[in-house]
């Protein structure tokens, strides 16, 4: 039985991975055809980011990595909500394919005077100067794998950054090689 449900959580971490890839070309594809549609509405930041974040608890669990939201007082924000997921889906996918088992990954969000900066952080494999310089450019799609031969689409990044910018906010990542990265983006308050 515990062989059984081992295999189980891999099948579905699996079908989980194979879906976000999936979503991504979709996502990716609508944009480039016009088809996305900025629809902002009223939300609760905090309760977004818990919600995607026990989406991927699971994940994060069979590659034994603790994957920790930082709560913060409800931060409401007027966004298009698909598209936040969308980028935070992304963000936490990457985060969870270059970390180490046994790593840990960080989000948390901070209202400033003029935004909300949201960072997702990893102390896994980080990335050069030169990766990060191909970064969110659709001329370079990077398609790295990850910590557990993790394969990814090379859009996930490209995708975040078309959203974030279309979300009036800005998308970038610090990031040492062998130390982790973050991966930070704003969000406009109005």
């Amino acid at each position: 039985d515990a062989k059984t449900e081992k295999y189980l959580k891999v099948i579905n971490s699996l079908a989980k991975n194979t879906l976000n890839l999936l979503d991504n070309l979709l996502q990716w594809a609508k944009t480039q055809t016009g088809q996305i549609i900025y629809k902002p509405e009223k939300t609760n930041l905090t309760s977004t980011i818990k919600e995607v974040v026990e989406a991927f608890s699971s994940i994060a669990k069979n590659k034994n990595i603790i994957l920790n939201h930082i709560h913060s007082d409800p931060i409401e924000v007027f966004t298009d909500v698909n598209m936040l997921k969308v980028v935070l889906r992304n963000l936490i996918s990457n985060a969870l394919k270059f970390t180490n088992p046994g790593g840990r990954i960080e989000l948390s969000a901070i209202q400033n005077k003029n935004n909300i900066e949201i960072t997702i952080s990893d102390n896994g494999v980080g990335m050069d100067e030169d990766t990060l310089n191909k970064l969110f450019k659709i001329n370079n799609t990077l398609t790295t794998t990850g910590t557990a031969a993790e394969k990814g689409s090379g859009l996930g990044l490209i995708l975040c950054k078309e959203f974030v910018e279309k979300l009036r906010g800005e998308i970038w990542v610090e990031s040492i090689l062998g130390k982790g990265s973050s991966f930070k983006f704003t969000l406009g308050l109005n």
